[in-house]
């Protein structure tokens, strides 16, 4: 019981202060993610066990500052396509493991490319349309988190088949589909109740989240088995490290942009 209290503390907390700055500015919104990405990396770091910070600590500065001043939108498109290309990498890698490798040296700056890389579209994804958007990426916040919390309780209650066990031994098939349902109906309340979007478009972007924040949440559990680690740190109490959070959101974000800038262009 005080597990759960604590988790649901460590919870409240984290969405009030992800939502307070999202709604204060824009400028506020890029330096609290630019700060979350800086612990992300630093828990990486440590589950990678890399010893020197400097040079992903500037690499991360860097992005940052580009996606601050707001890339071009052929800089833009060119770093999306080598993102999504790096991820599904991600994905065919955790797809074709027949047990779980030490972490591969060469394959450290690719893994440090996707936190990164991936992080820069979560906060494009509300100034896609050239002005800052705050509930387009609250919208997508609480999709995700629908996603997790219907996933977990599903599976925990009714979850008889294994999603990938080897991985993952607790996510369930039940579980998934379980999150996937109702991030739809939560798609459908966003769309009610802000009538911002379309509602097949809120829906996309439900399933969307659903796959990919799935497929980012293995990914990162695949990398704390091969460091030996249940979690990625201990900043959230009852939840584990903060990238343990933002795995799914992060994973997904630069689908949701592509998603978005496809409707966008077509339209």
């Amino acid at each position: 019981m005080r597990e759960t209290i604590i988790r649901a503390v460590s919870g409240l907390l984290y969405t009030s202060i992800l939502v307070a700055s999202i709604l204060s500015s824009e400028v506020i919104f890029i330096i609290l993610f630019y700060l979350l990405s800086l612990v992300c990396l630093v828990e990486m770091q440590k589950l990678l066990r890399l010893k020197s910070y400097a040079l992903y600590f500037l690499q991360a500065i860097l992005f940052y500052l580009f996606s601050f001043l707001k890339f071009n939108q052929d800089a833009t498109i060119l770093l999306l396509l080598i993102t999504v290309f790096v991820n599904l990498f991600l994905v065919k890698d955790l797809l074709v493991v027949k047990k779980i490798p030490v972490f591969e040296k060469k394959k450290y700056i690719i893994i440090i490319f996707y936190l990164i890389s991936s992080t820069i579209f979560l906060t494009l994804i509300p100034t896609i349309e050239g002005i800052f958007i705050p509930k387009l990426v609250i919208g997508i916040f609480f999709l995700i988190w629908t996603n997790d919390t219907f996933a977990y309780l599903v599976g925990k209650n009714f979850g008889k088949h294994k999603l990938y066990e080897k991985i993952s031994p607790n996510k369930t098939i039940e579980g998934f589909l379980g999150g996937l349902v109702f991030s739809v109906l939560m798609s459908y309340a966003i769309w009610y109740y802000t009538h911002f979007l379309t509602m097949w478009t809120w829906v996309g972007m439900a399933i969307i989240l659903s796959i990919f924040g799935t497929l980012g949440d293995l990914i990162q559990s695949k990398f704390k088995r091969q460091a030996g680690v249940k979690d990625s740190g201990k900043l959230m109490p009852g939840h584990g490290g903060l990238f343990d959070r933002l795995d799914s959101i992060i994973f997904a974000s630069p689908f949701i942009y592509a998603y978005l800038y496809i409707l966008n262009y077509v339209s």
